[in-house]
This record gives C-alpha cells, structure tokens and sequence, in this order.
C-alpha cells in the first residue's frame, strides 16, 4: 500500500501544471542546445570549406572524409583548454557574458518555424521577438567588452553598441513592408501569405536592406568591426579563453543559421515546397541562405567604421522607408483596382 501511495504522489507531483510546464521547457532547452551543437559543427566545416573554395586553397583535409571530422577535434580542443580568467577584470559581469549572449542565441531559435507544425513557440508577435531578442545580444557583448579591463575589448564592445544600434532601424524597418502586405506578424501567417509568390519578388528593395543590416547584426566582413584583429587585436573576446570563448563562438555560428532561417521564413516561403517535407524544404533553402552568407563574408573586404555608418545613415535607412512608402502605395493601388478591402 505505501508503495502504491508513493507512486500516486510522484504520479500527481508531475500532473502539477507548474511541473510539467517546466518539464516541457528542460526538454525543449535541452532540444535547442544539441541542435545548435550539431549545426556549428556543421556549419564550421562549411565555413572553413566555402572559405579555401573562393581563396583557391584546399581548406581542412586531414581529419576525416574531406576534413569532416576537423570541427569535432576543434571541439574537444575547446572544451579541454583551460578556464583563464585575467586577474583584474570585474569576475561577475566578465563571467556573465558568455551566457548571456548564448542564452539570446537559445531564445531566437525558440520562435522559428523549422517545418508545418514545427515551432516551440508560435508567437502572435513573433517577428518583433525576433527583433527585440536579437538586439538584446548588444547589451552582453558591451558587458563583455567593459568586464574584460582591457581598452581594446572596450572598443570592440562600443563598436558594436554604435553598429547594432544604428543598423538595428533599417532591419527593423525592413520587415514593416511584410508587416503591411500580410497584417500580421506571426511568422506562420507570413510563410502562408507566400503560397502564390514570395516576399522576395514582391519586396525586392526590403530584401537586400535586410540582408545588409543582417551582414552587419551577424558581425561578419565586411562588417566584422567589433572584431577587427589588425587593430583591436580579437574586438571584445580578447581576454576570453576555454569555454568562455567557446559559448561566443557557438552563437557566433548559430546566429547565422538563426539569421539565414529568418530571411526563408520572411522572403522565401519557409518550409513551403512540393513533394519533400516541409522540415527538408526549410533546412535546404535555410543552408543556401547560409552558403550566401559565406559567400559574401569571403569576397568582399572589411570597410571602415565610418563608412560602415555612412552607409547606414545615409544610405540603408533612407531605402526602408522609401520601400515603406511605395509598399502603402501598392496596397492602396491594389485595393483601389480590385475593389479588396486588403491584399
């Protein structure tokens, strides 16, 4: 009998709402963390292959069928170097950092839709999370600069509060004109608005700022300022060893798979796609995305900070709200011409 009563307790402890919530939370945390592990594996052999194809050299080789095993021995390298802490930084915000900038790399992932059916969270807001999460990494790579007691770092940290700050408003701005065309910022809502035509031809302007700014989000050539080895030596990571290293290099990479899967999902249809499964179907185009991005960051050189910021005060954010502009015209003009009260 005491048996039975203590399986009946364990039974209604795990029925609690609370429990279970926070079960099903451990179980999609832990879901997201090995996915992300295997995709930066993944990702950085591609990195490293896509870089020797444009610089005409043949990239990692030794380790594995075509260097397929290379990241792996990258990783345990990572996870056995020691834990190095320089003697005068601020330990609490110098430790917190890492963290804090995987953690936001953890919760982007939690919105994207990977296939039909497939999202953790199916946010009514979804592109503004999107939005608000990714800008918040801003905050702990400044934290990491400051933390670090080192002039260098600090300047990598406050290059990168003045780049993603700035670029942050042509990015968003970029995505209003899908915002309007769809009236709704679920992301699920956009991908089905695209089952006749993808955003991409319908906001072709929108597309390549969103790009651009995302380029620069990503903190890749030709906008790796923050981390300009010729003259800040590695930007905010300078002081980082071991693991600490390790957790921004992992979201370093996992942004761009983020970032890749949000430009499928916004201009590209998503998961949409005869006969494969719509899982395929987005992972496919998301690798594509991610192989342009490569492409882009082994081609074009690295420009100056003030050109960099030229560009955008100047250049990008004029172009996004001038393709908010012509986006109302064209609903207008199209309401107008069909008699539909929307698109």
């Amino acid at each position: 009998m005491d048996s039975n009563n203590n399986i009946t307790s364990i039974w209604d402890f795990f029925q609690n709402p609370i429990i279970m919530n926070l079960l099903i939370g451990v179980v999609y945390f832990a879901a997201i963390a090995a996915f992300i592990t295997v995709l930066v594996i993944i990702l950085m052999w591609m990195d490293r292959r896509v870089a020797a194809f444009f610089q005409e050299r043949l990239g990692p080789i030794k380790y594995g069928p075509q260097g397929l095993l290379q990241p792996v021995f990258d990783a345990v390298k990572m996870v056995s170097k020691g834990n190095i802490t320089p003697r005068n930084v601020d330990k609490l915000v110098y430790n917190l950092a890492p963290m804090l900038i995987f953690m936001t790399t953890l919760l982007v992932y939690a919105a994207l839709p990977y296939g039909k059916n497939l999202t953790v969270v199916n946010l009514n807001v979804g592109v503004l999370y999107l939005i608000a999460i990714s800008s918040t990494a801003t905050i702990a790579i400044l934290m990491g600069g400051w933390g670090s007691n080192n002039k260098y770092s600090l300047i990598g940290g406050m290059r990168t509060v003045a780049m993603i700050i700035s670029y942050e408003i042509p990015f968003a701005f970029s995505l209003l004109g899908i915002i309007m065309l769809t009236g709704s910022m679920n992301m699920t809502d956009i991908i089905n608005a695209q089952k006749n035509v993808w955003f991409v031809f319908l906001q072709p302007l929108a597309f390549v700022v969103f790009m651009i700014t995302a380029m620069a989000e990503l903190n890749k050539s030709p906008f790796d300022l923050p981390e300009a080895e010729s003259e800040l030596v590695a930007g905010f990571i300078t002081e980082y060893a071991g693991m600490k290293f390790g957790l921004v290099y992992l979201a370093e990479y996992a942004n761009m798979f983020s970032m890749a899967a949000i430009a499928v999902t916004l201009f590209f249809g998503g998961w949409q796609g005869p006969l494969l499964p719509s899982w395929l179907w987005f992972l496919i185009k998301t690798l594509l995305m991610v192989f342009f991005i490569m492409w882009i960051r082994w081609t074009l050189p690295r420009i100056r900070i003030d050109k960099m910021m030229k560009l955008n005060w100047k250049v990008l954010i004029p172009l996004s709200i001038l393709n908010i502009f012509l986006t109302g015209i064209g609903i207008k003009l199209y309401q107008y011409f069909t008699g539909m009260g929307g698109v």
